[in-house]
């Protein structure tokens, strides 16, 4: 039972992806407007009318600007822990068809088996989703992936639940050197982003992939990377040496903030 999983989107100003199995299409994330989010599933091939549901890690709006175009659709289910779904609906103008889970919980939609884990981040309950398809047998293999943005620092607890999933999508935000020499940001707002609740930079992301013992990685995707203090170059410098190894078993690509940023996979 085949995956098909396409990030439409990814950067400091807006998340979203798309998964497709046999049986449903839901979005992660629903971080660009209602419009421009029709717009990217065309291009991929779909249409809003198909999606089932919209699974969201946390409140920020850079991960749920298009919820409100999108909750005029009333069939559209929007999966949120209780403090997520708390924070978000007074910024809505219609209440959608919440489906509250509980933070830490396995549980089912459709063909797909959704777990939640607890994510440090400067928000009400944010959480990372690990997303499994199949019967773990000969005939139907289960297939997973892991999605993994904002967060300040890697728990133990996170690095255990990645580990496994067949694909990784981990935020690589800022580059130190950058951040420190952007003039942009005061410098309250450099020491949230670089705090136990804020980003990860690239040299954490790695130590994160490097701390990660016999992992099932096929695909590790760099996401969420910012406008202004992140690089194709200086994500570059960082994992060069995993690009280059001969040893690691998964592939690495950088997802470019300013796109052309939607890239397609299939897990046979």
């Amino acid at each position: 039972m085949a995956i098909r999983f396409t990030i439409l989107g990814s950067s400091s100003s807006g998340n979203c992806a798309l998964m497709a199995t046999e049986h449903t299409r839901v979005l992660i994330d629903a971080g660009f407007s209602a419009r421009r989010i029709k717009k990217m599933l065309e291009d991929a091939g779909e249409s809003i009318e198909n999606i089932d549901a919209v699974f969201v890690t946390h409140e920020h709006a850079d991960h749920t600007a298009g919820l409100n175009g999108l909750s005029r659709h009333q069939d559209l289910r929007i999966f949120a822990n209780r403090g997520t779904a708390h924070a978000i609906q007074p910024r809505l103008k219609v209440r959608p068809n919440w489906q509250i889970f509980e933070t830490g919980t396995e549980f089912s939609f459709r063909d797909l088996t959704i777990e939640s884990f607890s994510i440090p981040h400067d928000a009400h309950d944010p959480v990372g989703f690990i997303f499994s398809c199949g019967n773990d047998d000969l005939f139907e293999p289960r297939r997973s992936i892991a999605w993994l943005t904002d967060l300040g620092y890697a728990t133990e607890l996170v690095r255990d639940r990645v580990r496994l999933a067949d694909v990784l999508v981990l935020e690589s935000n800022h580059d130190l050197d950058m951040l420190k020499a952007d003039t942009r940001r005061p410098w309250s707002v450099k020491q949230r982003i670089t705090g136990r609740h804020g980003h990860l930079s690239n040299l954490a992301a790695r130590e994160l992939l490097g701390k990660c013992q016999n992992p099932a990685w096929k695909h590790v995707f760099l996401a969420h990377l910012s406008r202004d203090c992140n690089s194709l170059e200086a994500v570059e410098r960082t994992f060069s040496d995993l690009r280059t190894s001969t040893t690691i078993p998964y592939s690495l690509a950088t997802i470019a903030p300013d796109g052309p940023a939607m890239l397609t996979i299939e897990l046979p």
